[in-house]
């Protein structure tokens, strides 16, 4: 046999492993070439190729992870920008002691002390007949809640003052639209009843941390707080002097609940737990407060409401305008 016959016989013997691409290493070929002994020898290549393969994995997957960490940094960076492209760089602030303060809701100067020393018992006795409607109508109500609430002091308050922060905000939002439509001052009565309801939205924030609403409380709250919204600014449109007087004798039955709650805490019935921290910061209460020196302080602030509206209504009883008479000194 010849040389050319010979090597045209190993030819045909080799040439489908030369030539043809096998699917342990038809990866490689896509890429742009296989070794000769891998064409040669496909079994004992095949685990070189997988590892190719790996490397190759293990690269693109770093090279997406940076691209990723980059994409990160880059929306970092641009929420930054925003942020100070705007100016709004929110300040880190910290406490009298250091400790860094936590709370969003409200700020350390607007955290006051609570004048305790307020007269509790203080009550207007209605003498004319809007006056006696307005406190007919707030004992009516009473009625169904202390059935409702029992002695459930927690929930009631949640209640009571997810509805008590409606008329500051109420009244204060209408005052503030006639200050604008006339071009007149408001005597500071938009920021007082503005700050009431700020105050006893804190109330609720503070009673959240010492219990939580069922869900059918929450859908009473839903019920009680639209069908009062409603009332109370059409009531506020009509007569403010009826509607603030409605609000002195709410807060009257604000600090008798808490009152009563005070005296289920003194009993033992109820455990005085510790203050919340928000109450603490709030209220700068002492670190050890209790649960009985938050409801104290809750107590006088809706007493101090109680004086306010009872006289925002004295002041249109005698013939003058809100704006004509000074706000009273805000309790912070």
């Amino acid at each position: 046999m010849s040389s050319r016959m010979a090597g045209a016989a190993l030819l045909r013997h080799l040439g489908p492993r030369l030539f043809a691409a096998g699917p342990a290493v038809s990866g490689l070929t896509a890429r742009g070439g296989m070794p000769a002994a891998a064409r040669l020898l496909p079994a004992r290549m095949a685990s070189t190729a997988a590892e190719a393969a790996r490397e190759d994995a293990g690269a693109n997957k770093r090279h997406g992870g940076t691209e990723k960490h980059e994409e990160e940094a880059a929306g970092g960076q641009s929420k930054k920008a925003v942020v100070s492209y705007w100016g709004i760089d929110t300040p880190k602030l910290v406490k009298e002691d250091g400790t860094e303060w936590k709370w969003t809701s409200f700020r350390p100067w607007d955290a006051y002390t609570s004048d305790t020393s307020i007269d509790i018992g203080k009550h207007h006795a209605p003498t004319t007949l809007p006056d006696k409607a307005a406190y007919l109508i707030v004992k009516s109500l009473r009625v169904p809640m202390d059935l409702f609430f029992q002695r459930r002091h927690a929930s009631h308050a949640l209640l009571l003052e997810t509805v008590a922060a409606v008329p500051g905000m109420v009244g204060g939002m209408l005052l503030h639209l006639r200050s604008l439509r006339r071009f007149e001052h408001s005597g500071g009565w938009i920021r007082a009843l503005l700050e009431e309801a700020e105050n006893e939205r804190m109330h609720l924030m503070t009673f959240l941390e010492v219990t939580q609403p069922r869900w059918w409380e929450r859908a009473l709250v839903l019920t009680a707080q639209g069908v009062f919204f409603n009332a109370y600014f059409v009531g506020y449109l009509l007569s403010p002097k009826f509607a603030h007087r409605v609000v002195g004798y709410l807060e009257e039955e604000a600090v008798h609940s808490y009152t009563e709650y005070l005296k289920d805490l003194e009993a033992g019935i109820i455990d005085n737990t510790p203050a919340p921290a928000i109450a603490i910061d709030y209220w700068r209460l002492p670190a050890d407060a209790k649960l009985k020196d938050v409801v104290t302080v809750v107590r006088a602030d809706e007493a101090h409401h109680r004086d306010v509206n009872h006289f925002a209504s004295d002041i249109h009883y005698q013939g003058m305008k809100l704006k004509d008479t000074p706000a009273p000194l805000s309790y912070h």
